[in-house]
């Protein structure tokens, strides 16, 4: 699988700038995704914080 070029806590970091109000389209922008490359973070750690996208990981690599 393809490692991401965004780390958790950035990937945290965007969906929550588009919460708090900036258009999705100026977030993508300033971050150089596409909006469907937003919209599957966004479905993957929406609701998230940092610390629980860690436990999730440290998950994954114990069944892994």
């Amino acid at each position: 699988m393809r490692k991401s070029r965004f780390t958790e806590a950035q990937i945290i970091g965007m969906i929550k700038e588009q919460e708090a109000g900036m258009p999705t389209a100026e977030v993508c922008r300033r971050h150089g995704l596409s909006p469907a490359t937003f919209y599957k973070m966004k479905a993957r750690y929406g609701g998230m914080e940092v610390s629980d996208a860690a436990r999730l990981k440290a998950l994954a690599d114990e069944n892994a």
